[in-house]
């Protein structure tokens, strides 16, 4: 008699690959196949990897090849290779990667079932009616869109995930249903460009209905926005988030730079004063905001007056956090070929200035939180220091540290008082 097969997910790069690998992990979940944990235990192993640069594809690359050189366990599962990596380099990687079975990129990932029959010989036997999603905790990424309409010179996402296509609303709200029965009590919307929502469909629904929509759903706690373009940020964007008290007061908005003829080689519009007018907008629109930006150094035709400029709007602007990335140039891009390169070792060091001048800003940010009484999802038991661990409505999954606290059962939502702050962790005693 056959067992049922096993199928091992492992993710790799951004919340978009993990809502990706979820609704695979969920058609698995609703069919004659079963999920397991562990990859050393499966008989078909999933890698849904990242490409967006060049290191994001190199640890796709050593994650799939310690896989196939593993031969502890007894006979070797089946490898299948997806996401952007197949969809940035499909043709050339069946002849470079010859041991993995199938490869599956994003714009196929639908018909991983299908894959899944062809390698071990039997039917999916799919339940049409099963969840389309799973969920493994209190926040679950919800994506309202995918693919690009931007033509940054940097940027590899048009190429791997496609034109910009928005979800129907409807669609959308559904998803949010199924994601709170689930048990989700936060839901992140995400995207490539979040306020770009609704650009390509016939109804005029736009990011801020989205925004009404998702957070009249019952039993939405908090509602969190990211990958908001500074360009998308619009006044009635900013309303909806002031009269929802479930919409977290939060903005992750991508500026990449602040010096002109730098965003103009990237193909970006703005520069140091127009971003600090917007930041000032958003902090009076909506008093207490916690802002997160991104920020590329050392792009082409970067100078040391670019820098300068950079580093200056940094410390005006003294957003809540920044996370930094050193130029890569990257193959089929713009920017790869522009004149005027800025050397690999003046980008690293550069990136290192960026990151020290924000870590410091942030810091201080959150030592000026001691003392104060904040909302805290609780998340868990952190495996590494065994202490319940959650977040404030100032920290978005994974990217912006967490709250240490004495007590509290995973979904909660507490009040409490922070005591210390440990760089950007916070630590907080439940009232």
């Amino acid at each position: 008699m056959q067992t049922t097969p096993g199928v091992a997910f492992i993710t790799l790069g951004c919340p978009k690959n993990e809502v990706d690998t979820d609704r695979m992990r969920a058609s698995v979940d609703g069919s004659a196949f079963r999920v397991e944990d562990d990859p050393g235990l499966a008989d078909v192993v999933v890698v849904n990897t990242c490409s967006f640069i060049a290191e994001a594809t190199e640890e796709s690359i050593a994650t799939i090849l310690d896989l196939l050189g593993d031969k502890s366990g007894g006979p070797s599962p089946k490898l299948v290779v997806a996401g952007c990596m197949p969809a940035r380099y499909g043709e050339d990687l069946p002849a470079l990667l010859p041991e993995v079975s199938a490869f599956v990129p994003v714009a196929d990932e639908s018909g991983l079932l299908e894959v899944l029959e062809r390698l071990t010989g039997l039917p999916a036997y799919p339940d049409a009616t099963a969840p389309t999603r799973t969920v493994s905790g209190a926040t679950a990424y919800l994506q309202i869109a995918d693919g690009c309409h931007r033509h940054c010179s940097y940027c590899t996402i048009p190429a791997i995930r496609g034109p910009y296509v928005s979800r129907p609303l409807a669609d959308i709200l559904a998803e949010t249903r199924e994601l709170v029965a689930l048990g989700a009590r936060e839901i992140v919307l995400i995207g490539q460009d979040t306020s770009a929502y609704g650009r390509d469909l016939v109804s005029t629904d736009t990011l801020a209905d989205v925004v009404r929509a998702v957070a009249a759903v019952s039993g939405v706690a908090w509602l969190r926005l990211m990958y908001v373009q500074p360009d998308g940020i619009t006044d009635d964007l900013l309303a909806a988030i002031a009269e929802n008290p479930n919409v977290v007061r939060y903005l992750d908005m991508p500026l990449q730079h602040a010096s002109a003829s730098v965003l103009r080689a990237m193909h970006r519009s703005g520069d140091a004063a127009a971003f600090l007018d917007l930041v000032a907008r958003v902090r009076l629109a909506l008093p207490g905001v916690v802002l997160r930006t991104t920020i590329i150094a050392g792009h082409p035709g970067e100078g040391a007056a670019d820098f300068a400029t950079l580093l200056n709007f940094l410390e005006q602007a003294s957003l809540d956090y920044v996370g930094v990335f050193a130029y890569s140039p990257e193959e089929g891009t713009d920017a790869a070929i522009l004149p005027h390169q800025v050397p690999a070792r003046t980008r690293r060091a550069r990136a290192q200035r960026v990151r020290d001048a924000a870590d410091a800003i942030s810091v201080e940010r959150a030592t000026g939180l001691v003392g104060q009484v904040l909302e805290v999802l609780v998340s868990g038991i952190d495996p590494d220091e065994g202490v319940v661990v959650g977040r404030w409505r100032g920290q978005a999954p994974e990217i912006d540290g967490l709250v240490l606290l004495d007590r509290g059962e995973p979904g909660q939502i507490v009040s409490a008082r922070i005591v210390d702050s440990i760089g950007y962790d916070l630590e907080g005693e439940v009232l």
